[in-house]
């Protein structure tokens, strides 16, 4: 995502912010748009809107493949991150294998993917949220003291228009995938109490637009800062192009670990949730403590498993983004309000629906086309399990 924040790709950043944070606004006013029922799941406004069969079937397949596609990268970020803090605290030492930071990462997991649910994991999410306005405070400010490196090149890194053009698109996915908290939303808004006097929509939706905010302070200035110091040359994770102040970076590396710690959990809780109801309902497994540990660990293997095999963090955001972060994000939110409430055609509401439905399935289409290519490129050069 840094590397495009040029004038088309500032303008996507914003744009993108606006839809997103629309779409999540419509998701916080379907929670309880029926009286006396709440919709605490993605898939339970799905079926409202689709149908029981049918709404399952749309939602559930892709909301499974963000949750579990975030958690992927979030391995691939952590262990990063960890090879990155031991090579700045420790340079003379022997070379460990990134491979071996994934699976320290994956250990943390293992322990917090034991605890109950979201309220539970009320302090985890608290500390990520700091760490990850923390994090990206150090980025910008660091990238600012390094200042605008010699021979900069801001055009696109690319040689090639092929090249160029892939790039973009890959990066448009980088964006969407900022964007995950919709696939989250309306199970952290089932924890807030509601009555017909005092609505949970109120309290979320003033949580919302303080996290949106703070989104915009994160994102905005690491993106165009570090592309106005390192240009066309720098990494998708600004910190691994930080070098010094060292103990700052670090510090820094450590944070993200937190934040993806923290995040990690969030969005592994719904999955947690829907494997353990498959488990208890249609293989008749007795539900307790014996099946959370089985059921939770074994999850965490996978991730951690895929994420150490296909350590390929820009293709995987760019291409995963697309697939189903569009949908679940930018226009699925917006079908559900036409199917629901059917404005009248030709109205502000209608029409402005069928523009995020449209951009949001061209996203859908186009990014992970960048994305994928980006992968292959990676995966040529890459030693698996290196």
């Amino acid at each position: 995502m840094i590397s495009e924040a040029r004038g088309p790709g500032i303008a996507i950043l914003i744009l993108s912010w606006i839809i997103t944070l629309y779409t999540l606004w419509q998701m916080v006013e379907m929670h309880e748009m029926v009286p006396g029922k709440r919709f605490d799941r993605y898939h339970e406004l799905g079926q409202e809107a689709f149908g029981e069969k049918l709404g399952l079937w749309i939602v559930v397949p892709q909301q499974l493949v963000v949750e579990v596609s975030v958690n992927i990268v979030y391995m691939v970020t952590g262990g990063q991150s960890l090879k990155k803090f031991h090579d700045l605290v420790c340079p003379d030492c022997k070379h460990i294998k990134q491979t071996y930071f994934i699976m320290i990462f994956a250990s943390v997991q293992f322990v917090l993917s034991q605890l109950p649910n979201f309220n539970s994991i009320s302090g985890v999410s608290l500390a990520a949220a700091v760490m990850s306005f923390s994090y990206s405070t150090i980025a910008w400010s660091a990238s600012v003291e390094k200042g605008k490196q010699e021979n900069v090149e801001y055009g696109y890194p690319s040689s090639s228009t092929a090249g160029t053009v892939f790039g973009f698109l890959s990066a448009l996915g980088d964006v969407a995938f900022a964007y995950a908290g919709h696939n989250v939303v309306l199970e952290i808004q089932a924890t807030i109490p509601s009555t017909p006097e005092k609505p949970s929509k109120k309290p979320m939706w003033k949580g919302v637009v303080v996290a949106y905010i703070i989104v915009a302070l994160c994102y905005f200035p690491v993106a165009l800062i570090g592309y106005w110091a390192f240009g066309n040359s720098v990494q998708d994770n600004i910190l691994l192009s930080l070098e010094k102040p060292t103990w700052l970076i670090a510090m820094a590396n450590m944070m993200v670990v937190v934040h993806v710690i923290g995040s990690y959990q969030i969005y592994a809780m719904p999955v947690f949730d829907m494997l353990e109801t498959m488990l208890v309902k249609r293989l008749y497994f007795s539900p307790g403590l014996m099946l959370r540990l089985i059921a939770r660990s074994v999850y965490v293997a996978l991730t951690m498993f895929i994420a150490i095999t296909f350590p390929f963090f820009s293709g995987l955001l760019g291409f995963f983004g697309g697939l189903v972060f569009a949908p679940t994000t930018y226009f699925l939110p917006c079908v559900m309000w036409l199917a629901i409430y059917k404005p009248k055609v030709g109205s502000l509401s209608w029409f402005t629906n069928w523009v995020c439905i449209i951009l949001g399935f061209l996203l859908m289409i186009l990014a992970p086309i960048g994305g994928l290519r980006q992968i292959i490129l990676d995966a040529k050069t890459y030693k698996f399990y290196s």
